[in-house]
């Protein structure tokens, strides 16, 4: 909280719908004392916003349908966060869909908003982030995307052109055709929630199953011998551990 209040952040692709929003705030904030420090426009300012605000955000109040990186979209990265803010959802959907929200316990407001209904929802604070299952109801496909943030800017890396994933402290180092990316997410983490497109070679390494291309013998420089991973589209070969390296011969069989 700052100096007492809850800390706002206001993300919706509508100025006047984030209007409302303030001047609503603006009204309960003698019931319930906030500042709104933020807006976005859509999910990818929403991650900038938040990389950029040092005292960090209590809440973020999030419309479902937006462009570039959506309301779900934005929870989905946002669940891989250890600093995320609570989120409750602005939406105008209809009651087919409010019912999904209802099943999947996830706090929502429903346009046009009201005040009471919004004093009410930041009364339940803290609240987190809806978990894993919850955004997978309303979302079955998952994260479409990682994010990773240069210079304030937030660049999407489609999970689809990741080609292998490297720890590296408390980062990770992405891999595409083209180029590297640093995001800040764990190995394991992204293992539970894409298991089924990569497969773990290496304590350090997670791979795309279908960017693997081969394997072949290496020695180090105490002459021993391991093996290491060809891939397609690059030239860099992965060290392949004793401990996987079962798995990834039986994964290479049956291709």
């Amino acid at each position: 909280m700052s100096a007492g209040r809850i800390r706002v952040l206001i993300v919706d692709d509508e100025a006047p719908a984030r209007t409302r929003l303030k001047n609503l705030l603006a009204d309960i904030d003698a019931e319930l004392p906030n500042v709104v420090v933020g807006e976005a426009a859509d999910g990818i300012e929403a991650l900038e916003c938040l990389h950029q605000l040092a005292d960090g955000v209590d809440v973020a109040l999030v419309d479902i349908r937006m462009p570039r990186l959506d309301g779900i979209g934005l929870a989905q990265h946002l669940a891989a966060r250890q600093d995320a803010p609570a989120v409750i959802f602005t939406t105008a959907y209809d009651q087919y869909a409010v019912r999904a929200f209802e099943l999947s316990a996830i706090d929502y407001l429903l346009k046009p908003v009201r005040a009471q209904r919004l004093l009410a929802a930041l009364g339940k604070l803290p609240q987190g982030v809806p978990d894993a299952a919850a955004l997978q109801a309303l979302a079955p496909e998952g994260r479409k995307h990682l994010h990773s943030t240069e210079r304030g800017r937030v660049l999407l890396i489609p999970i689809a052109d990741i080609l292998f994933l490297r720890a590296e402290l408390k980062y990770l180092t992405v891999r595409t055709s083209e180029r590297e990316y640093l995001v800040e997410e764990s190995l394991i983490h992204i293992e539970q929630e894409f298991g089924e497109r990569f497969i773990r070679i290496h304590r350090s390494y997670l791979v795309a199953r279908a960017a693997i291309a081969g394997c072949e013998r290496e020695s180090d420089a105490d002459g021993e011998t391991h093996w290491a991973l060809l891939l397609h589209d690059v030239a860099e070969k992965l060290p392949v551990s004793r401990r996987q390296w079962p798995l990834i011969k039986a994964l290479l069989k049956e291709e």
